[in-house]
């Protein structure tokens, strides 16, 4: 596909918005994967020094 300008390439010959929307949803994705992925980890963490401070008292 030959395009003429940078306004035929962002519209994708029409499907522009659904092109580019899906990138914006990927990039969103792989941005916030590796934050929940950190957040799990911190809180599986946290309950396990939890569970070694219970399994300690008893």
């Amino acid at each position: 596909m030959n395009w003429n300008s940078a306004g035929e390439f962002f519209a994708m010959g029409g499907y522009g918005l659904y092109v580019w929307g899906s990138y914006g949803v990927v990039a969103a994705w792989m941005l916030a994967e590796p934050l929940l992925a950190w957040r799990r980890f911190r809180a599986a963490r946290s309950a396990a020094a939890e569970w070694e401070e219970l399994g300690a008292a008893v």
